[in-house]
């Protein structure tokens, strides 16, 4: 739209077309990397290619089949897929808590667990 000068809005106005040029040309980067990753992009097969994957979406296989898992996967710790690719580190845990469990109750404060196996 034209405006008058003495409407007061040509400033704004053009502020607000810079910032839209601007707007549009930062999707020019994304678009190129796009581009790139799929037309000379590595395929990846392997189901967690990071190997470091800590939830249960990267334990099972990619793509994942209709149901996912076939049964309920175990979760004892709240890295249950990191647990299933690396069991060395994950045998550390037991040892480390020694089978208690700590739980912040209220009034005992931030820093001060209370051992519910006592």
């Amino acid at each position: 739209a034209d405006y008058l000068a003495a409407d007061g809005f040509t400033a704004l106005n053009t502020l607000s077309s810079i910032g839209a040029f601007l707007l549009g040309l930062s999707t020019l980067p994304f678009l190129y990397n796009v581009w790139k990753t799929g037309a000379h992009g590595r395929k990846v097969d392997v189901d967690d290619p990071w190997g470091y994957g800590r939830s249960l979406e990267w334990a099972t296989s990619c793509p994942p089949p209709r149901h996912n898992f076939v049964t309920l996967p175990r979760v004892r710790s709240e890295s249950p897929a990191f647990d299933l690719h690396h069991p060395e580190i994950a045998a550390l845990e037991p040892g480390h808590t020694a089978g208690r469990r700590d739980v912040v109750e209220p009034g005992h404060g931030p820093r001060e667990p209370k051992n519910l196996t006592e």
